[in-house]
């Protein structure tokens, strides 16, 4: 009798823990929010993800600011590569004849020097080369015609700033990191908390490739600036033919907001809540304001449930 009044009281017991375990797993899930990045390659989902590094961890320590280095180096010599090498294609002449030798120079350095090897080899003597092939008139030209070839967006930022990045002592600021352009493979997670809400953000690979392995993140998940000057040099119209508005940067953003929203309200009869931001993955107080937004909907929508 006494054997089965203990079995029956050790299995209340074991009851007891795994109710207490559901609801200390339903209390964390509540507190949990997955945030996954998605677009195309190029299109700031890295950038946003070291922008929460900075805005709500410690941002960048020494030794991470050091591994940008050939990072950077690698980015500022393969913009000035690109613009020198669609000076043929775009018929652009250098401003200086004798350029074009200083050119090929520069090119046929660079051909033989590893990425990770580029801190060694971006000597001062090299950085006075590329000033002078960046302030050359016809490298000026190529570049302002950037929208009809491949370019970094960070190129005019990196190459303004070739003293500061050519010292001796450089150390990457966090604006550098954050201009930065790494190819995404695979999937990275970043932890974070904020409002009391645990954030694991997965920035995964932009490249088609790489999309086959987005779909495990979606698990658990139940909501998922380069226009400002192209828009200069492109009318909207290319993209949208019935456009009848402004070429201005308000007229052409709120255009585009509209065909979203409509179309969200043209498919669903029980029409989601779509929420619209204009932002700039590099912009780190334009960031903050998004993110808190996002975070106080995210809340508000959890207090609904």
């Amino acid at each position: 009798m006494g054997c089965i009044q203990s079995t029956g009281s050790e299995a209340k017991k074991r009851s007891k823990w795994i109710d207490e375990q559901i609801r200390q797993d339903n209390d964390r899930c509540s507190h949990e929010v997955k945030l996954l990045l998605l677009g195309a390659g190029e299109s700031g989902k890295s950038t946003i993800v070291r922008q929460m590094r900075i805005l709500h961890e410690t941002g960048f320590n020494r030794q991470e600011q050091m591994q940008y280095k050939p990072v950077i180096y690698n980015n500022v010599v393969q913009s000035l590569l690109a613009m020198i090498r669609m000076m043929g294609p775009l018929e652009i002449e250098f401003g200086d004849p004798s350029n074009k030798t200083d050119a090929h120079r520069f090119e046929t350095h660079y051909l033989h020097v590893n990425s990770l090897d580029l801190p060694e080899a971006f000597t001062l003597e090299l950085a006075d080369l590329m000033k002078n092939l960046w302030n050359d008139e016809g490298i000026k030209k190529c570049f302002k015609r950037s929208r009809e070839f491949q370019l970094n967006d960070s190129a005019e930022y990196y190459l303004n700033a070739l003293d500061r990045i050519s010292a001796p002592t450089y150390l990457p600021t966090q604006d550098d990191i954050l201009r930065a352009r790494v190819k995404s493979t695979g999937i990275v997670e970043t932890d974070f908390m904020y409002k009391d809400l645990n954030f694991k953000m997965f920035d995964v690979g932009g490249q088609r490739s790489e999309r086959k392995k987005w779909i495990h993140c979606f698990e658990g998940v139940t909501a998922m600036d380069v226009f400002e000057e192209r828009i200069r040099h492109s009318p909207l119209t290319v993209c949208f033919p019935e456009y009848e508005g402004g070429n201005s940067v308000t007229e052409t953003s709120n255009y585009i907001r509209s065909r979203f929203e409509k179309l969200n309200k043209r498919e669903s009869e029980a029409h989601k809540e779509v929420y619209s931001h204009f932002t700039c993955a590099t912009d780190t107080n334009n960031i903050r304001f998004v993110f808190d937004a996002v975070t106080d909907i995210i809340i508000r929508d959890n207090l609904k449930d």
